[in-house]
């Protein structure tokens, strides 16, 4: 299997993910949806909702690591991006009904940092492994 920065951040990224789901399914109680929810590691909120996200983007984004370039490419690029909607328009969902996935702001800045590092390796790395069409 060759190895490229986006199959190698996506695995990562997967798995640390799968992981945290894992986790926060042990601390978020009785939390489906909503605004509340129990602290993994002492500063992250989540609900059952919220982490069911976190296993579905863990295991795409590992699903996509294993698999190809191209498709942990494009997996870094849109999960990426919804994480970078999701870091902004999080602050403003705080104290909402809209709250559906108990955020709280360490979440806020974990989900903007993910963005970051997966957008950044998505658009800017591999370039070569993309389909490129021909300009006459």
């Amino acid at each position: 299997m060759t190895q490229s920065p986006n199959r190698l951040v996506a695995t990562i990224f997967g798995a640390v993910y799968l992981l945290v789901g894992v986790l926060g399914l042990f601390v978020a109680g009785g939390n489906i949806v909503g605004e509340e929810g129990g602290l993994l590691l002492g500063i992250f909120q989540v609900n059952h909702l919220h982490n069911v996200a976190h296993l579905i983007i863990g295991g795409a984004l590992l699903a996509a690591g294993l698999r190809s370039t191209p498709a942990a490419k494009a997996t870094n690029t849109t999960v990426g991006a919804v994480y970078l909607l999701l870091g902004i328009v999080g602050f403003f969902l705080v104290g909402t009904a809209l709250n559906i996935l108990a955020l709280n702001t360490a979440d806020h800045i974990l989900h903007l940092a993910s963005a970051i590092v997966l957008l950044g390796t998505g658009l800017a790395l591999d370039r070569g492994t993309t389909t490129r069409r021909a300009v006459a």
